[in-house]
């Protein structure tokens, strides 16, 4: 199968500890408390230059610290002498230099390729107290450069913040370019686009396992919105839930062990919990209303939905073992597709205002409601990022649909679809 094989090149990918020095943590954890100056030089070979190598990873590397919006990025035409120097260890750096600059933080490096092997070495300095904060040696092939800058921007982000990024992780979505709505994958800056299914006919809402490399999806390949559970990197697929009627908007538990979804079995969709096994474990609502769009807090003993039974479609949160119903939203006409943030703080939502809809976001007690988006379009299925620090959502506008990446206060946003592929339904994995 191409799209399996395909998967697994990019997995081959090994990395390990080169080594790592004590250091007074730069304490940043979002947009805005604290910018810090930092200096990226290019990588230099370690041996004969492989063309394109350093321009790539440069690339990737750049684009996933601006996006996390935590760094100014120190003008590359200003470096001096020592941005040419290969320096692996804190006591070669001219940290003099980088100081001037006004650099705070530091990444150098370097690659070699030889018989088809790509090793990359990478340090992080702190300028400041001229110290190593974390070094790391990759290797892979020239086809895992990409994955090389992604995983290095995370562990930055752990080095400096305490808490990995989420870049070396992987973004399901649901496309129409091949004239049929199909399962999509692609890395989280819209690089590596994968075909996965091939139903040719109507597919939806897809998932992420959170302790296996497998998504669940809802499709009408059998004539009936069932709902399928595919692994990613053998390709095998199965149906879990075959109900007559509705079996869609399925969500894993926290732990992996359940999933959430709207069934209509019985003539009126209710949310219930099902086993990895397919079997019914439980049914969380009976109510005249329509429940859907199921979301688990991070804890796995709540989850939000969207139901009309107070009239217009609305958030509730439902506890699932004492199956108390609770209302969430009270503004707007129409609220949809809730998603719990992995902190359990916060659930992002789409309402309709006017004939577009936007993003809020809201504490999950009901208070501190607050607009995300604005501008033309219909932004909606917000999804959090495995460390909560951003979202992604597709954005229908000028009759394109396609999916974009914003940071969770709602700065930053860009388009990372590619276009004409009519994109949305975007889910983000755990780390990958």
């Amino acid at each position: 199968m191409k799209i399996v094989r395909a998967i697994l090149a990019a997995a081959v990918l090994y990395f390990f500890y080169a080594g790592s020095a004590a250091a007074v943590r730069i304490e940043i954890s979002a947009p805005g408390e604290q910018i810090i100056p930092l200096a990226i030089t290019s990588l230099l070979p370690m041996g004969a230059v492989q063309a394109g190598v350093a321009e790539e990873f440069q690339q990737v590397l750049e684009n996933d610290l601006d996006l996390s919006g935590l760094f100014d990025l120190v003008d590359p035409e200003a470096f001096l002498g020592d941005a040419q120097k290969l320096t692996l260890h804190s006591t070669q750096v001219d940290f003099g230099q980088w100081r001037m600059l006004g650099a705070e933080v530091l990444i150098k490096g370097g690659y070699r390729f030889e018989a088809g092997k790509l090793t990359v070495e990478l340090r992080l300095y702190d300028v400041i107290s001229r110290r190593l904060l974390t070094g790391r040696r990759y290797i892979g092939t020239l086809a895992d450069v990409r994955r090389i800058a992604h995983t290095f921007a995370d562990q930055i982000l752990l080095s400096l913040t305490g808490e990995s990024g989420p870049f070396n992780s992987r973004i399901a979505y649901i496309s129409k370019r091949t004239g049929r709505k199909e399962l999509y994958l692609m890395d989280v800056d819209g690089h590596q686009r994968l075909r996965l299914t091939d139903h040719r006919s109507i597919v939806l809402n897809p998932d992420f396992s959170p302790t296996r490399k497998e998504l669940i999806f809802t499709s009408y390949d059998k004539g009936n919105p069932d709902l399928y559970r595919k692994e990613i990197y053998t390709g095998r697929e199965s149906r879990l839930s075959l109900k007559p009627g509705l079996n869609i908007g399925g969500r894993y538990s926290p732990d992996g062990r359940e999933v959430a979804l709207t069934l209509s079995k019985d003539k009126n969709s209710e949310l219930y919990l099902l086993g990895t096994d397919g079997t019914i474990h439980r049914r969380l609502t009976n109510h005249y209303g329509i429940d859907v769009d199921p979301s688990w807090s991070p804890d796995g003993h709540r989850i939000a939905f969207v139901s009309d039974r107070r009239g217009n479609p609305n958030i509730f949160i439902v506890d699932i073992h004492t199956l108390e119903v609770n209302r969430l939203t009270y503004a707007g006409k129409y609220n949809a597709t809730p998603a719990w943030s992995p902190k359990g703080k916060r659930i992002v939502f789409a309402r309709l205002e006017g004939s577009e809809f936007n993003l809020f976001s809201i504490r999950s007690d009901g208070s501190d409601e607050r607009q995300l988006t604005f501008g033309p379009g219909s932004k909606e299925h917000p999804r959090w990022s495995p460390d909560g620090r951003f979202l992604i959502y597709s954005l229908d506008r000028g009759g394109e649909k396609s999916i974009w990446i914003m940071r969770a206060d709602g700065t930053g946003a860009r388009k990372i679809s590619s276009k004409g592929g009519h994109d949305t339904h975007p889910a983000w994995s755990a780390r990958w």
